[in-house]
């Protein structure tokens, strides 16, 4: 079985979360860099799912909204942005297990792998203790933006959209026109348009919310 540092158990424990199986979390704090037998992708993908219950289940019982505004609170919850911003908060990255290459390369601060190892480890955490416990941690975690209000805006490629119907234009167009960087770090840059109105640009460390900043950045503008 692999040996879970002491430090990171330590630091686990403190942030809410109960080790039984070290396996699980020597597995949800290790990165593809680092060659082992198991990495955090499968545990990420579980996590992703626990998070998204966990979520709408705090948000059904605190809320009276309808669907699509609930369904709009959870999707800008769970995000990738969200997910890094927690885990930064939390003190995650000197305990994820990168190699000295992808960590070099800016992968202890890339919101793609803080994201993936937070949602990795509410995915041990369900293995290893039950759903109530996972969420319990979820809504430790989260609260912050659960009680800020965070989704309770309109999401601002929604926003565009409707703005461009309502005064008559075309929808808006986006274009990847840049991708850099190595894949555990990537930076992306999309331009959206809108017919006869005007462009512009977003980066972010993934397609979508390149797309997002795009659109605030248009709205800002032009608006």
């Amino acid at each position: 079985m692999s040996a879970l540092d002491p430090d990171a158990r330590d630091w686990l424990t403190r942030t809410g979360f109960t080790v039984q199986d070290e396996a699980l979390w020597f597995a949800a704090l290790t990165h593809g860099s680092m060659g082992e037998t198991r990495d955090y992708e499968r545990l990420e993908f579980l996590g992703d799912r626990v998070l998204g219950l966990a979520i709408a289940d705090w948000l059904y019982a605190q809320s009276e909204a309808p669907e699509g505004k609930l369904a709009q609170r959870l999707n800008a919850i769970v995000s990738r942005a969200m997910c890094a911003q927690v885990a930064r908060g939390i003190g995650l990255a000197p305990h994820i297990r990168i190699s000295r290459q992808a960590s070099s390369d800016g992968g202890r601060d890339s919101d793609n792998i803080l994201g993936d190892v937070m949602e990795a480890l509410l995915g041990a955490q369900f293995l290893d203790n039950g759903f109530a416990a996972a969420r319990d941690v979820v809504r430790l975690l989260w609260r912050p933006a659960l009680e800020s209000g965070a989704g309770k805006s309109k999401h601002p490629k929604s926003a565009l959209q409707e703005w461009a119907a309502g005064n008559q234009r075309r929808p808006p167009e986006y274009e990847l026109i840049e991708r850099s960087g190595p894949d555990h770090a990537a930076r992306f840059t999309v331009r959206v348009k809108v017919h006869k109105v005007g462009e512009a640009e977003g980066t972010a460390g993934s397609k979508q919310e390149a797309e997002k900043q795009a659109a605030r950045i248009f709205m800002e503008t032009f608006g």
